[in-house]
């Protein structure tokens, strides 16, 4: 049997890290452990690249100005999307999570997905260097395996 498995080396490579400045506090302890991570792992620091938009909604419109542009080796999406009391929480997520993996499919651009879904605020926080973990650690870990993956597929 043949078998591929990826590996967190990320020296020399290029990663954007693209971060939603709703919910910021949030957002910026994401962004913390995704950059932390990236660095641990070999990523210069002149190879990461932080773009901020408004919110969830718009990361997809972001990354597919970035890869029609400039394409990095990955990307790392991270946001926190709360839920309300309204709809609005469902449109957000589905939006941002469908944008995002249509751009990564299409394009084969790994991308770690770092965008909490969550019930409550306590729940991002959890999930943002508490109890769970750094989710933005997490997704760019992700991302920088499944960038050796891709590789090896396409016979790299």
């Amino acid at each position: 049997m043949r078998e591929m498995s990826g590996s967190l080396d990320g020296r020399g490579l290029r990663v954007c890290l693209l971060a939603s400045r709703f919910n910021e506090t949030v957002v910026l302890r994401l962004v913390d452990g995704a950059h932390r991570a990236l660095l641990q792992h070999g990523v210069a620091e002149d190879g990461i690249e932080l773009i901020w938009v408004p919110g969830a909604f718009e990361l997809p419109t972001a990354l597919a100005a970035r890869l029609a542009s400039h394409p990095p080796d990955a990307v790392v999406a991270l946001g926190a999307v709360i839920r309300g009391e309204t709809p609005h929480f469902d449109y957000v997520a589905q939006a941002a999570c469908s944008g995002l993996e249509e751009l990564a499919r299409s394009s084969g651009t790994p991308l770690g997905f770092g965008v909490l879904t969550v019930n409550s605020p306590e729940q991002a926080a959890e999930r943002a260097g508490g109890k769970l973990g750094n989710k933005g650690w997490e997704a760019a870990c992700a991302a920088l395996e499944m960038v050796s993956v891709v590789a090896q597929l396409r016979g790299g």
